[in-house]
């Protein structure tokens, strides 16, 4: 769960939006691949499941637990760099070494390994273990996919391209339509065009796009079609106010930093009203 600040190029923001928009690119789905609904009421449960709130249409959880039942399911898949307590499952040319031969962690998340984007070799390591992942979240009945950590390249000291992250990125998503899924891009908005343009992402999921004033951007490539989740350790004015503000996006939820579930001390869920 990382961003960066950095906005794009208004000029190659609003090129791509408009060749987006002539073409048609990204545009079209298989009939048995969904969108979440336009305007729905999100639920973000990686921090465990738990039965949806009432008015919850949008629930997105770990692809190690199961879909909720009767809303649009999209399932988490940490596709850049590996999740805690799973390095053991990775096969070592799937994964970054330093000069010294030692392994890149992410600085935020120092339990978390880079994986190896740079060469198509590595990128087919990284997809022997994803491949199966996204094809269970199938199996398992969810609606989408969606990948986080597309920006490692950003925390790689330069090893990294952002070129490669998106040539995996594309294959992922690939993955994803054959499947029947719908794919998702987590936050990255410093690359929001690429990865719709040229992965092929079909909706965005956000954290904090508004305390970082990011939403805008992402609405521009993917619409109404933007899944918003705000903390409630970092809101800079009360979320009733973020609510009602134009950029805000449509399908938006206020949680608890570790996204717990209903009785511990720290859950927090708010939604905004129904327009």
């Amino acid at each position: 769960m990382t961003r960066s600040q950095r906005a794009l190029p208004a000029v190659l923001s609003s090129g791509l939006a408009a060749l987006l928009l002539l073409t048609g690119c990204a545009a079209s789905l298989a009939p048995d691949i969904t969108l979440p609904p336009t305007g729905g009421t999100p639920d973000y449960q990686l921090g465990g499941a738990s039965e949806p709130p009432p008015g919850v249409t949008i629930v997105a959880r770990d692809r190690s637990a199961a879909p909720a039942e009767g809303v649009y399911s999209i399932c988490y898949v940490n596709g850049f760099q590996t999740q805690p307590g799973e390095l053991a499952e990775w096969p070592d040319e799937a994964l970054l070494r330093d000069d010294a031969g030692e392994l890149v962690h992410d600085p935020a998340w120092p339990d978390e390994v880079l994986l190896d984007t740079r060469t198509a070799a590595t990128r087919d390591a990284i997809r022997e273990v994803v491949d199966p992942w996204i094809e269970g979240c199938a199996r398992d009945g969810y609606d989408a996919v969606e990948f986080d950590n597309l920006d490692t390249y950003s925390r790689s000291a330069g090893v990294l391209t952002r070129a490669d992250n998106v040539e995996l990125a594309a294959a992922l998503v690939e993955t994803a339509h054959a499947a029947g899924l719908a794919a998702g891009q987590k936050n990255a908005a410093d690359d929001v065009a690429l990865m719709r343009s040229q992965a092929g992402f079909d909706f965005a999921v956000t954290e904090e796009c508004m305390v970082f004033a990011e939403c805008e951007n992402f609405a521009e490539f993917y619409g109404a079609h933007v899944i918003d989740i705000e903390y409630t350790d970092e809101l800079p004015r009360p979320f009733a106010e973020m609510c009602v503000d134009p950029a805000a996006p449509r399908s938006m939820v206020l949680r608890d930093r570790d996204l717990t579930v209903p009785g511990s001390a720290e859950y927090a869920f708010e939604t905004c009203p129904a327009e």
